[in-house]
């Protein structure tokens, strides 16, 4: 070991005291007085000129204080017995404890200067990071940033509707205009593919079997006989069918016989019979006019129902048949349909006023919300959403009859009513 700086050499008799000593006192503090004193000239060497060499005192083993056995963490690994302490009274850093199975762990990186062991120093906060409060006091909570508004939902692929719908106007339009007897086939079509879903339905749903044979037949056989003999012919057809439903059924097992023929007659009323009046408003000299009144006010019935309910409803018209109707729909749907019956009645109909179309608008919003409402409770009787998906943002058939069809009756009748039959 090095000579320790600031230590005085011997030089001689003529530069130092033999008999002088070293200021007492180790340079460190493990550090032992030599056994011949600091300073004692070797017995071989005293009077020499040389500089004695300084040898360093061995250090002495300090008493080892055992360390407790330190719980173990989640039951993994075991906690390696702690060294004996290094010369100088440094100690070592604990090695961190391997966990059962995985990997070891790096080397902890080495400090400036030896840190010493909890149990030598107390723990004792600095002055330049203040020691944490016991029980801090809670942190209020970050706000959170507003949800942002939703939008609301159609609830259908409003481009697939709009599409839909303007085709469907272009076939009705064109066969109102052209040829009468056209117009009579679309409705036969129409009528017999409701009942085929509403058949469906009731049997999927339900297990009811309504014979549809005989329903669709004798439901195109009804509108042909509203057209050519007009209210006459449709009760006679009506009588027919429902008679041919009874017979039909009578082939099967009598099991649910009853059931059965039951709803074959409502199917034969709730469809065929009423859309009879439509072709019946055809017969007259501007029954394509008529009719044309019909739709439009049934349409624009529903459209402003649909508008104004989406942007302002808020309070329910009827939330256990149809959660999404309200009273702001109705109003939408009623102020829509007077406007659009005054206007109708005024330009289209012949004989017609404007006043007419007011109670006409009005009636028409009344039945097309109440034909809504009538064939949401028959759904949600049945469990589903749409009655079919033939027609892609509408549903099916009888989704797009469930306005059109309590509807008709009621204009025949006020159209008969204001400006006759003819």
């Amino acid at each position: 070991m090095p000579i320790v700086p600031g230590a005085p050499v011997h030089r001689g008799n003529q530069d130092d005291d033999p008999g002088a000593a070293r200021p007492s006192g180790p340079l460190f503090r493990d550090e032992t007085p030599h056994p011949q004193g600091y300073g004692t000239p070797h017995p071989q060497r005293y009077g020499t000129t040389q500089a004695q060499p300084y040898d360093p005192p061995q250090p002495q083993p300090q008493p080892y204080d055992p360390p407790q056995p330190q719980p173990q963490p989640h039951g993994y690994g075991t906690w390696q017995p702690q060294p004996p302490p290094q010369a100088y009274g440094t100690r070592q850093p604990l090695p961190q404890p391997q966990p059962y199975g995985g990997a070891p762990q790096a080397p902890p990186r080495p400090h400036a200067a030896a840190r010493p062991h909890p149990q030598d120093t107390p723990q004792t906060p600095s002055a330049a990071q203040p020691a944490a409060p016991q029980n801090p006091e809670p942190m209020p909570d970050a706000p959170y940033p507003a949800p942002a508004p939703q939008k609301k939902s159609a609830g259908r692929d409003l481009g697939a509707a709009i599409g839909v719908g303007v085709g469907l106007g272009v076939v009705i339009i064109a066969s109102l205009f052209v040829v009468k007897a056209v117009f009579v086939g679309v409705i036969a079509v129409a009528v017999v593919v409701g009942l085929w879903e509403l058949t469906k339905r009731l049997e999927e749903r339900k297990g009811i079997r309504a014979p549809l044979v005989p329903l669709a037949v004798g439901g195109a056989a009804m509108v042909v006989a509203g057209y050519v003999r007009d209210a006459e012919g449709a009760w006679v057809a009506m009588a027919l069918t429902a008679l041919a439903v009874l017979v039909w059924r009578m082939t099967q097992p009598p099991e649910g016989y009853l059931r059965d023929v039951t709803a074959g007659v409502f199917a034969a009323f709730y469809v065929p019979f009423l859309a009879t009046f439509v072709a019946m408003m055809l017969t007259a000299d501007d029954g394509p006019w008529r009719v044309l009144t019909f739709l439009i006010l049934t349409v624009v019935s529903d459209t402003g129902a649909y508008a104004v309910g989406w942007r302002f409803g808020t309070h329910k018209l009827a939330p256990r048949i149809s959660p999404g109707k309200t009273r702001e729909g109705l109003f939408g749907a009623v102020s829509f349909a007077m406007v659009a019956g005054a206007l109708c009645m005024q330009f289209l109909i012949d004989d017609g006023a404007w006043w007419q179309g007011l109670l006409l608008g009005l009636a028409v919003a009344a039945s097309a919300t109440l034909g809504d409402l009538g064939e949401s409770m028959i759904k949600r009787d049945l469990g589903i959403k749409d009655m079919g998906t033939l027609l892609p943002g509408h549903g099916g058939i009888m989704d797009r009859l469930d306005s059109l069809l309590p509807t008709a009756p009621v204009v025949w009748l006020l159209m008969v009513v204001f400006v006759g039959a003819a």
